[in-house]
């Protein structure tokens, strides 16, 4: 007879109330199973590192060190544990930092206790799992089987741009990495999403990596 062996998470939020509530609803399946929480970035690494979980549920937003570098020194302290954010931010930015940083998953808090334990199992599984509410729009256009590369039609400045916001840069940092104006990359942003017909910088930037942009 096989072993079951149940998923593990460690679950931080610097919210008790809905720590516990998360906690509570996910040990409520029989194969998942709450091995620890913390309040802050510094305890989720610290824990993560003593309790090895499989799965490490992450907020984004904690006091001190953030959920972005504490998924980032996770990873690559710990790279046997699966990351998932946990977050209210729909921004996408912060989905690309997330993802660069090792998030396997991006979920929105709001959602049923039963998508958050399927989640939970998709990941664990070796998936990369993001919410549909962001989801929907990432895999919009992207597969061109018989057309060009569009990225073909992107000047070498704009390439320039997409191969930054594919780092996880904001308009802002661009901007001062390349000596130019927030409003300006903006504009170029605007030409980018234009010429490759996809409605985010999400989107742009994956669909860059599919098609292969690489740095000059």
């Amino acid at each position: 007879m096989k072993v079951f062996e149940p998923i593990r998470i460690l679950v931080a939020d610097d919210h008790p109330l809905f720590r516990d509530g998360v906690a509570h609803s996910l040990a409520g399946e029989p194969d998942l199973v709450i091995v620890g929480q913390a309040g802050n970035g510094e305890e989720a690494f610290e824990l993560a590192n003593e309790l090895l979980p499989d799965i490490l549920l992450l907020d984004i937003a904690m006091p001190g060190q953030d959920g972005i570098e504490t998924a980032r020194r996770v990873s690559a302290a710990c790279p046997v544990v699966k990351i998932m954010m946990l977050t209210v931010s729909e921004n996408e930015d912060d989905l690309m930092k997330a993802l660069r940083a090792g998030a396997r998953g991006y979920v929105l808090k709001g959602v049923s206790a039963r998508e958050l334990a399927g989640a939970v199992r998709t990941v664990a599984t070796g998936d990369v799992y993001i919410s549909p509410a962001l989801a929907n729009g990432i895999l919009f256009e992207m597969t061109y089987v018989d057309q060009p590369n569009p990225i073909n039609k992107l000047t070498e400045r704009e390439r320039e741009i997409l191969r930054l916001v594919g780092e996880g840069l904001t308009n802002r940092e661009i901007g001062e990495r390349l000596h130019l104006a927030e409003k300006t990359i903006k504009h170029y942003m605007t030409n980018v999403l234009q010429k490759l017909h996809v409605r985010s910088r999400v989107e742009a930037a994956l669909l860059a990596q599919e098609r292969r942009l690489k740095g000059s």
